[in-house]
C-alpha cells in the first residue's frame, strides 16, 4: 500500500500542500504583515506622545504651574501611558517574531503593572459618586495589582 490517506469512504484526500494550507499560509504571511504596522503605529504613536509631554512640561514652565502636584502628576500619568505603549510594542514585536510564551506572558504582566500603578497614581476618590464607590474601586485596583505581583512572582521563580 502506498504513502497516501484515504478517508472513511475509502477515497483518497488531497496532498498535504491543499489549498487550505497554502491560503492559511497567506493569511498568516498577512497577519505577520499587520503586526508590524501595529508596531509602527506604535511607534508613531509613542513619539508624539513624547513629543506632547516635552510641550506640556515647556508649557507648564513657562507659565509657572509646573509646581502645582496635579500638574506634575499629569505628566507622570503620560509617562506612564507611554511606559505602557512600549510594553505593547515589545509584546507586538515579541508576538511577530514568535519569542517564547514566557517572555510574552512576561510582557503582558508587565503591562499590567504599569497600567494599574498608573491608574493608583491618578486615583482621586472625589472621582466616584460616593466614598463606597471609590473604596470599591480601591479594593478593585489592589486585589488587581496583587494578582499581577503574584503573577510576576510565578513568572520568575518557575524556570
Amino acid at each position: 500500500m502506498d504513502d497516501e490517506e484515504t478517508d472513511p469512504v475509502g477515497g483518497s484526500l488531497p496532498p498535504a500542500t491543499s489549498i487550505d494550507e497554502r491560503v492559511l499560509g497567506y493569511s498568516e504571511e498577512l497577519i505577520r504583515y499587520i503586526e508590524v504596522i501595529a508596531a509602527l503605529v506604535l511607534v508613531v504613536l509613542f513619539g508624539i506622545g513624547v513629543f506632547d509631554l516635552g510641550l506640556q512640561i515647556f508649557g507648564t514652565a513657562v507659565s509657572g504651574t509646573i509646581t502645582d502636584p496635579l500638574v506634575v502628576v499629569g505628566f507622570i500619568d503620560t509617562a506612564l501611558l507611554l511606559f505602557i505603549i512600549v510594553e505593547v510594542y515589545q509584546t507586538v514585536v515579541a508576538y511577530t517574531r514568535e519569542s517564547e510564551t514566557r517572555r510574552i506572558v512576561r510582557l503582558v504582566i508587565y503591562t499590567g503593572v504599569i497600567a494599574m500603578v498608573r491608574k493608583a497614581i491618578i486615583f482621586r476618590t472625589g472621582e466616584y459618586a460616593d466614598e463606597t464607590a471609590a473604596l470599591m474601586a480601591a479594593g478593585a485596583y489592589t486585589l488587581i495589582i496583587l494578582g499581577l505581583a503574584v503573577l510576576l512572582l510565578v513568572e520568575r521563580n518557575t524556570r
